[in-house]
Order: C-alpha cells, then structure tokens, then sequence
C-alpha cells in the first residue's frame, strides 16, 4: 500500500454520548416528547494522517448509550478501510453497513442500528468534505451525476424512481446550475422556526418569541399542538395575532391522534389557515396519512411528515400513497446523506416538496447542505419551500449554521459543519461531562452510576 493510501486508513471510531438539560427549560416540548433532553450519539472517524470526520444522530436523552453502543457494534465495518476506496463505490459500503449479516436482524435499515448507521455515514461525508476542502453541499454540487448516483444504493426503489431516470434528472439538473450556486451565496436558503411554538412554554414566552421572530424578518411559523383542543385554539390565536394572516403557521401533532381524530382536530384549526399539519398519526401509517390528506385537501390544509420516516422504502410508499404534500427528510433519522439523496429523488420526480426536518445539536447544521445541493443540482429551486430553524445548540459547534434575514447562509468551511467543540464535548459527555457533574451535584438530574438498580 503506498504511503497516500496508507494515510488514509480508517484507524479508530470513537463514539460519545452527548446530551443537553434542555427538558430544564421544555425547550422541545410537544405532545408526544414532554421532557426532551436534546442529545447525539457522536462519532469521530480518524485516518492515519490524524485528520477526522465527525458525525452524530440526534437523540432526546435516555436511549442516547444504546445508540452509542449499536456504532460500536458497527465500526468493525469500517475499521481498516481506505476511505477513497469507500467514496469511489459509496453505495456499495453503505449496503455493507445496513446489510452486516447479524446486526441487520435487529433492524433491519429502522429504529437504533439505522440511527447508528447515520452518526457513521455522517462523519464518513464530514470527513470527504474535509479530503475534498470543500462543504458537503458544494461537493455534492460537484460530483458528476455518474458519480452521485454511485453513492446512492437504488435496491428496493426502482418501481418509484431507476437509476437511469435519476441520471436523467441529475443532467437536468446541471443547466444553470452555476448561476443557482451564485443565487445561494448571494442570498441564502429561506428557512422557518419552531422556536416561538413548543407545547410547554407559557404564553407570555410564546408571545415574547414570536415577535422576536419576526421583527428578524420571519414569515413562516410552526406550533406545536395535539395535547388539548383548546390549548391549542388559544395557541394558535395567540400566534395569529401576533404574526397576522399574510404570514404562514404549520401545526404539528408529533404523531399524537388516531386517523379521525386528526381530521377532526385540524377541523377545529382549519379556521387559522395552517398550511400543513406535521406528523398527525403514526409515522408508519401510510394510508393513514392519506386518509388524512384527503380529508384535508378541500381546507386547504396540506399534510407534512417524514423526520420519523424510517427508511427509503417508507417514504416511497408515502409518496406513492400521496399520502403527504411535503416531504420532511431528517439528517440522521435515515442512514445518512447516501440514502436521504434517494428520498430527494423520488420526490423530485413525484412532484413533492422537500422541506427538512431540522431542530437542535447540529440537526440545522446539517439539513442546510441537503436542502441547498437540491436547490443547485436537482430541483432547481426554492419555490414554495423552507427548511426547519430551530436556534438551540448552534454555539457548540465549531461551524454553526448562520442565519441572515430568515435564511441559512450557505457554509463555507470544508466538511457537513458537524465537528463540536472540545470544550462542549468536555462539559456535556453523558454522565462524566462537567456540567452533568453541576447538575447532579444540585439534584436536577439523578446520576445513573449511583441511581439503585
């Protein structure tokens, strides 16, 4: 092996559990998650020239060390590889992750190893950025469409989108792809917040948070609702007279209502003009969703999901199923970049709108580069689309996302902005960090390593 490949074998995937006390405060607060503490499971993936990738898969807290464990479980996969070995066939060591011949029962390609799949992926797509010295985005927005197709594994799509149809409309892509790259640099990509909508803050906040937003020039509101009808009247009015009619308000259920129920509840709601109501029901119930859709249409309320979306194959059958109007991808809720690029192309071919999921510890981080190769490379624009802002833990990231005028910035430093600080990782590893030692030490949160069995 020559001394250049030598430097870039994969030497060591380190894995840390990273968790905010943000139920303290209910910052993320909604019916079906009460007490979020905002977490990751965060690898980094070290070459032998020393440099690294960092990855990381949300989480909510408890839960966070089975995910870290399943990334150990899986870095065997990995170890001892040349990365340049993996990016010129991408596709097919993504298949070896999610199809590890064990492993694979306890999924497959869903729930924990599939967000530990995610937190790899990731940090394997940070670490190209950094090879390449160029942000994800503006790698994706480089590659040939040959070569982006080879990152993405078509098994088990081909009856929604082929990968001769996905070349077809990756070259369409290229024309005026420049000018498009100069548009983003220039102005940004639109984005929306959550930030003024949580279930659990009192209305005083909500109110003082809704006109910080938009006296920063947001046009686009989201709310949380689902727990008490009422509550949620009054929410909703509350939001309303504060941002008015000519601005946009979504509603998002967090998956709390049966089929009916939904198209009930937003029937009491439709009176507040929501664009879309998120997640209503389950996040496996396809025909739900499009039950709910149908209903809906003639209200003029669009259905929104996928932050919960499992995998590929589901979110085909969403949208074959026209079972949702937007199509929500989450950054680490599917296996990575290589498989969300699939969703992209199966909506872009069906018509339906991507508008991401994103929210804290480097969700908004990352999501800005999905939704931003879209714009330059696939669907050519941002009509009718926004990505999720939600301003929480941005300050522990050495590249945080920067918004300007309601709109994400496009990121500039080589790699997916994913790398955190030294000292955030030193103050929030679970349960070790220095500031869970503070909180412990006050009684805030019990210490797992003295709680009784």
């Amino acid at each position: 092996m020559s001394s250049s490949r030598e430097n870039l074998k994969v030497v060591a995937v380190d894995v840390k559990d990273i968790r905010f006390p943000t139920s303290l405060q209910s910052d993320g607060s909604d019916a079906m998650h009460t007490d979020p503490d905002y977490s990751c499971a965060y690898v980094t993936v070290r070459l032998a020239s020393g440099l690294e990738g960092d990855g990381l898969t949300f989480t909510n807290g408890r839960g966070t060390e089975i995910v870290v464990q399943a990334v150990k479980s899986l870095s065997h996969v990995l170890l001892g590889q040349v990365v340049s070995d993996i990016y010129k066939d991408f596709a097919t060591f993504w298949r070896s992750i999610t199809s590890e011949g064990q492993i694979r029962w306890i999924g497959p390609e869903k729930g924990v190893t599939h967000l530990a799949t995610a937190a790899i992926i990731n940090a394997l797509w940070d670490l190209w950025g950094k090879l390449s010295n160029k942000p994800v985005w503006r790698l994706l927005a480089d590659l040939e469409p040959e070569a982006l197709l080879s990152v993405i594994d078509f098994r088990y799509i081909t009856n929604c989108v082929t990968k001769e149809e996905a070349l077809e409309l990756l070259k369409k892509g290229q024309v005026g792809k420049e000018k498009r790259i100069e548009t983003l640099l220039k102005t940004g990509y639109p984005c929306y917040t959550t930030q003024a909508g949580w279930l659990g803050y009192p209305d005083e906040k909500i109110r003082e948070l809704a006109q910080k937003y938009l006296d920063m020039g947001y046009t686009v509101f989201k709310v949380k609702v689902g727990k008490n009808l009422q509550d949620d009247i009054k929410r909703c009015e509350l939001l309303r007279s504060i941002i008015g009619y000519d601005r946009t308000l979504m509603v998002d259920a967090n998956q709390v209502w049966e089929v009916q129920q939904a198209i009930d509840w937003m029937k009491e709601l439709a009176k507040f003009k929501p664009l879309w109501i998120e997640e209503p029901t389950s996040p496996d119930d396809v025909l739900g969703h499009a039950e709910i859709a149908r209903a809906l249409k003639p209200l003029g309320i669009a259905v929104a999901t996928g932050e919960m979306c499992c995998n590929r194959v589901l979110f085909k059958q969403f949208l074959q199923a026209k079972a949702l109007e937007y199509c929500q991808i989450d950054s680490a809720r599917i296996g990575g970049v290589n498989e969300i690029l699939s969703v992209y192309l199966m909506a872009h071919k069906l018509g339906v709108k991507v508008c991401p999921h994103a929210g804290g510890v480097g969700l908004c981080e990352m999501v800005q580069h999905l939704q931003m190769w879209d714009f330059v490379s696939l669907s050519g624009t941002s009509e009718g689309k926004v990505v999720e802002f939600v301003d929480q833990q941005h300050e522990h990231f050495v590249n945080p996302c920067v918004i300007k005028n309601a709109h994400y910035t496009a990121p500039l430093a080589p790699g997916y902005s994913t790398t955190m600080k030294p000292e955030s990782i030193a103050a929030y590893e679970y349960p070790n960090g220095s500031e869970w030692q503070s909180l412990f030490a006050k009684g805030l949160f019990v210490d797992p390593r003295k709680a009784s069995s």
